[in-house]
């Protein structure tokens, strides 16, 4: 193991400039469960809890470390429990809109360079939920890799037909592979670079844990047997930062079966690149891509260049998305309006 596993030295240049008071360094979270984290340093793992005046300064969810997030810690109990001061400045993330009917941010990841997204071959893919995990990839700068995993259950050609139609529709770089028959994964392995992030996103049971595992070497991490029609089950309860041999840092995440966006415009517009591409030749800068004239995303849809199902899930997405985000910038609104009263409130108790 390096001596230096985490790439803190990276992040020094990225606090206030001041030096850091004795006692305090620089720290990665590895896990969140509730209010408690795990995080790591070059001195080892440890648990650590919010300081008060941060938990105060906390407007939302969102300002919470998540796995991933640089922090500022002061080490207690010989090293073995910490205290979290600050969240340094994320580079990149990855969030969703929080799950049921509540139009707020969950953060899943923070400062990735890579995201995998994984799906299988057979039972889970989705294409129209591939579009999903682009924009969520595109909407926090994160580039994305496509693993389409299981490929030993279906028949060669078939497969084949499937990485050239994702290529296609999606611009974005594929990689097939196979848990059972190792197919692909040394390709993984030359993807991965010490000092680097790489995050792994996909539904229950397409086999995230048994990929960490096979990258491993070893069984690190629980792992079900698959049905007996080769479908996975679940196994990963929570996020983690796993630190693999070669120096590469890996983010396993559970599988998330509701995919909200939430004023994600900059990552609808990233995930369907190729809609972008096509609207640049519009008559009007303000197209809407439905119904103006000299419109060039119709007339690619008219051409062929662009699929129904494809034009059809930018624009769901894009609605969903401006839809949650009205519905989140009222809601802040009426938070921070209610804030300042309660200050008032407060003020006027004082005299």
């Amino acid at each position: 193991m390096e001596s230096n596993p985490m790439g803190t030295a990276g992040c020094l240049e990225t606090y206030d400039g001041s030096p850091l008071p004795d006692g305090w360094s620089f720290a990665r979270v590895t896990a969140v469960d509730r209010s408690s984290y795990m995080i790591r340093s070059q001195a080892g793992e440890a648990t650590a809890e919010l300081t008060g005046k941060l938990s105060y300064q906390v407007e939302s969810t969102v300002d919470l470390p998540c796995v991933g997030d640089w922090v500022v810690v002061q080490f207690y109990d010989d090293g073995a429990s910490a205290v979290i001061h600050e969240v340094l400045p994320r580079k990149t993330f990855l969030r969703r809109k929080a799950p049921g009917a509540r139009a707020e941010f969950q953060m899943i990841a923070a400062n990735i360079d890579i995201a995998f997204i994984v799906q299988s071959c057979l039972y889970d893919f989705n294409p129209r939920r591939l579009d999903r995990y682009l924009v969520m990839a595109a909407d926090g700068g994160v580039e994305p890799v496509i693993l389409l995993t299981k490929a030993d259950l279906i028949p060669p050609e078939e497969l084949e037909q499937k990485l050239q139609a994702v290529s296609a529709g999606t611009g974005t770089r594929v990689l097939s592979m196979s848990n059972l028959t190792g197919a692909g994964l040394d390709e993984l392995r030359l993807m991965l670079s010490p000092g680097k992030t790489y995050c792994l996103l996909g539904s229950s049971g397409v086999g995230k844990t048994t990929l960490i595992n096979n990258l491993m070497g070893r069984e690190a991490f629980d792992t079900k047997t698959v049905s007996g029609t080769g479908e996975g089950r679940h196994t990963t309860t929570r996020r983690q930062l796993i630190l693999l041999d070669g120096g590469a840092m890996l983010i396993d995440t559970p599988g998330m079966r509701e995919l909200g966006l939430l004023g994600a415009d900059d990552g609808v517009a990233g995930g369907f690149a190729d809609v972008e591409s096509f609207s640049a030749a519009c008559r009007f800068a303000d197209c809407t891509h439905e119904r103006e004239p000299g419109c060039a995303v119709r007339a690619a849809l008219e051409r062929g260049d662009l699929s129904e199902e494809r034009y059809a899930s930018y624009f769901k997405l894009k609605k969903e998305s401006d839809f949650y985000g009205m519905s989140y910038e009222d809601k802040r609104k009426k938070d921070k309006a209610f804030g300042r009263f309660i200050k008032t409130v407060k003020e006027q108790l004082k005299d």
